[in-house]
């Protein structure tokens, strides 16, 4: 069975295909129009699809739209009250009525598709499946507890449930408008950050403040039992004052995200104890917005119950769209097969990637060992866009989209946030050999292949590795096997034997409002607007001929 999954209701759309149980391909609209998030979370956008991602998934797997089965949209306006708490009050109806119209807007975008081939699915379902299903059978997919928490669904916040034999079963729903995601969110914009966008720079934030807040964040975020909880009605500018966008937020702040942060960790533990309880399960399976803070995954790792925990790359809005396929090939397939990886959107072949460089008109190589000259590179102190394979589904660069640099040099932080336009505050991530991984970190599970997690940096690793070090003593940590990506597995090897490092700095692949490289066009434009040495694109090399405070 042929399904297309789509995600276009709230934010982020994107499309994913699954072709007899098995996922072909995944992609996110913000990379082929180039607007960050693809759209504007209002529900005057409701309407805007994933046309883009849409063809590319059915163009890559060589189908029409008539040749789909199903087409799945991840929200399910039967379940939805527009005059219920929590919903966008004048404006909800507006988002329903384009919702309703979803089949025919999608028919449109795809001529030849019949209207009712598509069908909704509840969108904390879809998220579900994003999870649960998509999850290898290690970490216990279709045979696990799942958890998804974000801003809002339907008319709820947060799902708890059991997948056993591929099959989902409901546990517990959170009606709005309690929402750890939604509080997340509006701290989000009380410090000066865009909502439903930022929630990372808050989570960073953080980490430069202390709790000192806590009890009275605790009044209104906490656990209250039969695994729902209390999640609303904090009086923001009571606890500290608007940050003003576009102004570095103070150490109060810090203080006030550090309080939430705590709170939300601990609510979540209350959640997910009475899931273990309810259940028996080994493992979780995680999604949702809030699954994307690793600090708060970090934590239910250390503390929770569960033996073993998976997050879903693309815990956001975008894995609605692999999720819905998931959830509703698991009713008419035999079985689903988990996701094979997180790099599901496009990439070039050579011939490809060398008629573009030569249309450029640029000076470029072909080394005879890439990863050595990279890594070469990189142990002098420059600064390596690294542009290879398919692209990552989700919002982490793993290898595939990716700013390198080398760790050793503590003021590569400051330099790399600089030249992408960040915020001082924000760390950049480690990239690691898997088999080097435990020796320098600890604290959060191994292997850790898409950076959902932090970790604790050995002590004797900091002053090795200080750039990636952020200011608590952790590093958010992805760690690279020689099976799944050879090619930068190789980089790391290279690198280590001339620096003696097996860690990299990771960070994607863009500057400050933009989304991630997803083209080699793209990827050129990155190159020759930011000062990067070095861009990797494929097999070719192009270098950067003068260079600037890259000295050793």
């Amino acid at each position: 069975m042929r399904i297309l999954g789509v995600n276009a209701v709230f934010h982020d759309p994107a499309a994913a295909l699954v072709v007899d149980g098995r996922t072909v391909a995944a992609a996110e609209e913000e990379r082929f129009s180039r607007r960050k998030h693809g759209k504007e979370a209002v529900p005057f956008s409701a309407w805007e699809l994933p046309v883009q991602s849409m063809r590319w998934c059915l163009e890559h797997a060589g189908l029409r739209p008539a040749d789909l089965d199903a087409v799945t949209y991840s929200y399910d306006p039967s379940l939805a009250d527009p005059e219920g708490p929590g919903q966008d009050r004048g404006w909800e109806r507006l988002r329903l009525f384009y919702v309703e119209r979803a089949p025919y807007f999608l028919a449109t975008a795809l001529p030849g598709l019949d209207p009712a081939k598509v069908s909704y699915v509840p969108h904390h379902v879809a998220h579900a499946a994003s999870a649960g299903l998509a999850a290898p059978p290690e970490a216990g997919g279709g045979e696990c507890a799942v958890f998804v928490a974000d801003g809002r669904g339907e008319s709820t916040s947060h799902l708890a449930g059991v997948y056993t034999g591929g099959q989902l079963e409901v546990l517990a729903r959170q009606p709005l408008p309690e929402s750890l995601g939604l509080v997340y969110e509006e701290l989000t914009e009380h410090v000066g950050f865009h909502r439903s966008s930022d929630e990372y720079k808050v989570m960073a934030l953080a980490s430069y403040g202390e709790p000192t807040m806590l009890d009275r964040i605790r009044e209104h975020v906490r656990y209250e039992g039969d695994g729902l909880l209390r999640a609303s009605g904090v009086d923001w500018k009571s606890l500290a004052a608007p940050c003003p966008p576009g102004q570095e937020p103070s150490k109060e702040h810090a203080d006030l995200a550090a309080s939430v942060q705590t709170a939300m960790e601990e609510a979540l533990l209350g959640v997910l104890g009475w899931l273990h309880r309810r259940t028996g399960r080994a493992h979780l399976t995680m999604a949702g917005g809030v699954a994307l803070n690793c600090v708060a995954n970090s934590r239910i790792v250390r503390e929770g119950p569960f033996e073993h925990v998976w997050v879903q790359p693309a815990s956001g809005d975008a894995g609605t769209a692999l999720g819905g396929a998931l959830h509703l090939a698991s009713l008419v397939e035999d079985g689903v097969a988990p996701m094979p990886g997180a790099d599901l959107g496009r990439s070039w072949d050579e011939d490809d990637l060398w008629e573009l460089l030569r249309e450029a008109d640029v000076e470029f190589e072909r080394p005879e060992d890439l990863a050595d000259t990279v890594a070469r590179a990189l142990n002098d102190n420059a600064l390596v866009a690294w542009f290879q394979g398919a692209s990552e589904y989700g919002p982490r660069a793993l290898g595939h989209r990716s700013l390198l640099a080398n760790p050793a040099y503590p003021d590569n932080l400051e330099r790399l946030n600089r030249v992408k336009g960040r915020e001082r505050f924000r760390p950049v991530a480690p990239m690691v050999s898997e088999r080097r991984a435990a020796e320098i970190f600890s604290g959060g599970p191994l292997p850790s292949p898409y950076m959902l997690f932090v970790h604790d940096v050995h002590p004797a690793w900091r002053e090795r590795v200080p750039a990636v070090v952020h200011v608590d003593g952790t590093a958010r940590v992805q760690t690279v096997s020689a099976e799944d990506d050879p090619l930068t597995a190789r980089l790391l090897d290279r690198f280590e034997e001339h620096s003696g490092t097996p860690v990299l700095v990771n960070t994607s692949l863009n500057t400050a409002g933009r989304p991630m490289v997803d083209s080699p066009r793209d990827a050129l434009e990155c190159f020759g607007s930011a000062p990067v040495d070095l861009l990797a694109l494929g097999p070719f090399i192009v270098r950067r001929h003068s260079r600037q405070g890259a000295l050793r």
